[in-house]
Order: C-alpha cells, then sequence, then structure tokens
C-alpha cells in the first residue's frame, strides 16, 4: 500500500485546487448548519418541557445511567482526537496512519453505539420507553408522570437522532479508509478525510450539548 495521499484532482467547474477547497469547505458547513434544523425544534421541545416540568425532568433525568451517559462522552472525545489526528496524518501524506486513525475512530464510533444500545435496552425495561406502557416507580402524580413521559420522548427522540448521525459519520469513515487501501494515486484526498473530521465533530459537539440535558439536570443538586 503506497504512503502518499492521492492529490486532489480538479472538477472542471472550477479553475484552482484553492478554489476548489474553499466551495467545498463552505459547503460542508452549509450542510452541518442545515443539519441543526434536525435537533433545533425536539431542543426547543426539551426547553418547553424543562420549563413546565422541572420537577419531572429532575426525576426523570435520575432514571438515565450517568457512568454509560459518561462513558460514552469520554469515547466520543476520544474519537475525535483520532480523526483529527487522521485529518493532520492525511494533510501530511501518511496514507497508512491515515487508515489507522480512521479505524481508531470507527472502533471508538461502534464502541459509543454498542453502550448506547445497552442503555437504551436497560430502560426499556424499566418501563421508560414512552408509550402505554410507561410507568415508573416513583412518579408521585399524574402531573409530574405526564412531565417525565415528554422528558423520555425526547431523550428517545434526540438520542436516537444523534445515533442516526454516528450511522451516518461511521459509514463515511468506513467508506474513506476502504479506498485508501486501495493501491495507486487515486482515491480520497486529504481534504475529504478533513471534512469527514467536520462532520464527526459535529456530531461529537450535539452530545455534549445532550450530555448535560439528559444526564446532570437532576443530579445537580445532589
Amino acid at each position: 500500500m503506497p504512503r502518499g495521499m492521492p492529490e486532489a484532482q480538479l472538477d472542471e467547474q472550477f479553475t484552482t485546487l484553492a478554489q476548489q477547497d474553499l466551495a467545498r469547505s463552505f459547503g460542508m458547513w452549509v450542510f452541518v448548519s442545515s443539519e441543526l434544523l434536525f435537533f433545533g425544534p425536539l431542543l426547543l421541545g426539551y426547553l418547553y418541557v424543562r420549563t413546565h416540568y422541572p420537577q419531572a425532568c429532575a426525576l426523570a433525568s435520575r432514571h438515565t445511567d450517568f457512568w454509560l451517559g459518561t462513558l460514552n462522552t469520554a469515547l466520543l472525545l476520544t474519537s475525535s482526537l483520532a480523526i483529527a489526528l487522521a485529518g493532520a496524518a492525511a494533510k501530511a501524506g501518511d496514507r497508512r496512519r491515515t487508515v489507522r486513525l480512521l479505524a481508531l475512530t470507527i472502533a471508538l464510533g461502534l464502541a459509543f453505539l454498542a453502550v448506547k444500545g445497552i442503555e437504551w435496552h436497560k430502560e426499556v425495561g424499566e418501563h421508560l420507553f414512552p408509550g402505554a406502557g410507561f410507568r415508573p416507580d416513583d412518579a408521585p402524580g399524574a402531573e409530574t408522570l405526564h412531565g417525565m413521559l415528554l422528558f423520555f420522548l425526547l431523550y428517545f427522540a434526540l438520542t436516537g437522532m444523534h445515533a442516526l448521525h454516528m450511522c451516518v459519520g461511521l459509514g463515511t469513515c468506513a467508506v474513506l479508509a476502504w479506498r485508501l487501501q486501495g493501491r495507486g494515486d487515486r482515491g480520497p484526498s486529504a481534504e475529504s478525510v478533513e471534512l469527514a473530521g467536520l462532520y464527526w465533530h459535529f456530531v461529537d459537539v450535539v452530545w455534549i450539548f445532550l450530555y448535560p440535558l439528559l444526564y446532570l439536570v437532576g443530579r445537580a443538586g445532589g
């Protein structure tokens, strides 16, 4: 496997590689910004529930698994470091190191999804999934129960949407790593790895916001 990264190919609609890089970076920023439309309404819904049912939100948050959420936060922060190093290795022209760091990023992302799956399974078993079977064992009244139901509705929607975006990022990293394994000078350029890193960092930043909102709100006061 050659160590050098493939050279970027100039598309016919651009006059220089610098112009092409700027257009692709701008396009990725626009795409990432548009992804906020998926999370924005859910976060506004969370703000409404948090404002109108503060006691229920605090009580419901204590049902989330703090240690699994913290473990997943550590996994994602480490994966962000890995893909940032992959971008640096790609820019330096080290294809082999880039592939290894992309593989590490994928492994950490899969570990995140596995931990999240364990957490979801645990919560479903505790009858915390919104629906007819929703019945936490410590809801003191109908209003609090309703607030807890809304909290977990948003919890599963937000974490499910985040997991879906994680899958997109994992697929992108897997395709890049697979194509970089090929021989010859063709394949994704260093810029492609950096753009994939930008998307991955976006997914991680979303989780950094979700972690305190979903896991810490009921524990701040002890």
